[in-house]
């Protein structure tokens, strides 16, 4: 392997696998809509940057040649104030066209970015690449309809294609991550429940260097593969030992479901009919609510995949970053 297409290089993941690829003495091809975070790494003679929408076959397809693996990453994502339908368009019709006119180009491999959201509700955690899907948001049966839509060409076509879905990555450069730490540090954060739900953090080196295995492995195409941490905690246990590592006090505010999701809801709707980004909707809620926890035992046995960072390592981590960029 020696020249990947990069795909939403721009966020937070993306950034962090362009990084990583060029480290492994890859020719890097990254594209997005947005692309400030890849100006640190703009001198490197290995890095060609496109400022691009994946969809737009005119201004993409005369870049796919030569490219021996496509790392997918770019979806219709944190977007608040759009449409169900754009979704739709982006992460299933879009992506699906995507996929063709890559294997059509000749690009060898394609690794396919869903998300662990395409699950809903998980009734008895740990889920595993079997359990049963009932997303319940746009975006996530947009991620669900558009894996099994690249599957399916996959299937038709032999097409050597793998679906990996992400659990929460956590790490440097994620705002999310930010968010949280600030919240915490300042005193502000509250509960929505009482933090005993699950959440399954990996962190970010962990994340792409799953990547790196489903691109290269002989096992890895037609397959579908939850990439996750060590283990999953409380929610209380995320948060206490983020304010352990800032040297803080522990959070203790707590605010009932059912007493925040009306207004939540009219939020998300006002910024619907606004074209506006709102600070809360039902799907970031789904933070606080729900057991997301995973098994990766089929990427263990099939992919060898072992995640090397416990939660309280790369939260060290990601605090010393915070620290030198002057954030927290």
């Amino acid at each position: 392997m020696k020249r990947v297409l990069i795909t939403g290089a721009g966020g937070f993941i993306g950034s962090h696998l362009v990084a990583d690829q060029l480290r492994r003495g890859r020719k890097v091809t990254a594209v997005d809509i947005h692309t400030e975070r890849l100006q640190p790494l703009a001198n490197d003679p290995c890095l060609h940057i496109i400022t691009a929408d994946f969809t737009d076959a005119a201004q993409i397809d005369s870049l796919l040649p030569g490219h021996d693996v496509c790392f997918h990453l770019a979806s219709a994502h944190l977007e608040t104030g759009v449409a169900d339908d754009y979704y739709w368009q982006v992460n299933v019709a879009g992506t699906e066209q995507f996929v063709r006119r890559c294997h059509q180009a000749g690009i060898g491999r394609f690794v396919h970015c869903s998300s662990v959201g395409v699950y809903g509700d998980i009734e008895n955690p740990p889920a595993d690449e079997s359990s049963a899907c009932h997303p319940d948001v746009a975006y996530e049966k947009s991620k669900l309809a558009g894996e099994q839509a690249v599957l399916r060409y996959a299937q038709a076509s032999g097409y050597e294609l793998t679906v990996v879905r992400p659990a929460w990555v956590y790490g440097p450069h994620c705002q999310r991550t930010l968010k949280l730490f600030r919240s915490i540090k300042k005193g502000r954060f509250f509960f929505v429940g009482d933090g005993s739900t699950l959440r399954h953090p990996i962190y970010i080196d962990d994340m792409v260097a799953a990547f790196e295995i489903t691109a290269v492995h002989e096992q890895a195409p037609g397959q579908v593969f939850i990439i996750a941490g060590p283990r999953a905690v409380t929610l209380r246990e995320l948060v206490d030992q983020i304010a352990q590592t800032l040297g803080v006090p522990a959070p203790g505010m707590r605010i009932p479901q059912w007493l925040i999701l009306p207004p939540v809801f009219l939020l998300e709707m006002a910024g619907k009919i606004l074209k506006r980004d709102v600070p809360f909707t039902r799907r970031s809620l789904k933070f606080f609510s729900g057991n997301t926890a995973f098994s990766t035992a089929k990427a263990e046995v099939q992919l060898a995949y072992q995640p090397q960072v416990d939660l309280a390592e790369g939260l060290r981590h990601t605090h010393d970053w915070l620290r030198e960029q002057q954030l927290v």
